[in-house]
């Protein structure tokens, strides 16, 4: 599992800033996260102002 972004993203890069291994990334719509390296810490998700970050499952 890994934490994934939902289309509600506002592209404010708070998540990319808050993420400790720097796999979040700008995508063309939202800010999209490396699902691959993501450790489920959940910084970015509790950063996001709109609760757009959820964990996939």
């Amino acid at each position: 599992m890994a934490y994934t972004i939902t289309d509600a993203c506002l592209k404010c890069g708070t998540c990319a800033d808050t993420c400790p291994l720097g796999i979040i990334t700008e995508g063309d719509d939202k800010y999209v996260i490396d699902a691959e390296q993501c450790v489920e810490c959940g910084s970015c998700a509790a950063a996001c102002p709109v609760e757009a970050i959820e964990l996939q499952g």
